[in-house]
């Protein structure tokens, strides 16, 4: 059975950093795409980062240069490491398991560009909340 569960999650000030890390069991670790989602209160769940199973990143546009995701195969473990937060960066943050190893085109729609969609993946952890103060 695939578990995904996050840890990480916490309260900073705007430029401050966090890292989340998603502890995963229950199958052969690197064989996945792994990716990070965030919804906050009120808005759609959107797709920050995604990590292919050779190691290839794509992220959206709105955390491209401050964040970064990695993954440890050795430790079943995916990280994001987030720098210069923003106040609308908050949101609970989830990682999922794509099912295949490469991960989808990313997506753009009017000039914003962002690595997947929720229903590409097929397993998902409980979140992680991530809340920045201005």
């Amino acid at each position: 059975q695939v578990q995904l569960v996050e840890s990480g999650g916490g309260s900073v000030q705007a430029g401050g950093s966090l890292r989340l890390s998603c502890a995963a069991s229950g199958y052969t670790y690197s064989s996945y795409c792994m990716g990070w989602f965030r919804q906050a209160p009120g808005k759609e769940r959107e797709g920050v980062a995604a990590i292919d199973s050779d190691g290839s990143t794509s992220y959206a546009d709105s955390v491209k240069g401050r964040f970064t995701i990695s993954q440890d195969n050795a430790k079943n473990t995916l990280y994001l490491q987030m720098n210069s937060l923003k106040p609308e960066d908050t949101a609970m943050y989830y990682c999922a398991a794509h099912g295949r190893p490469e991960c989808s085109a990313t997506y753009c729609s009017g000039g914003y560009c962002w690595p997947g969609l929720g229903y590409e993946y097929n397993y998902w952890g409980q979140g992680t909340q991530v809340t920045v103060s201005s």
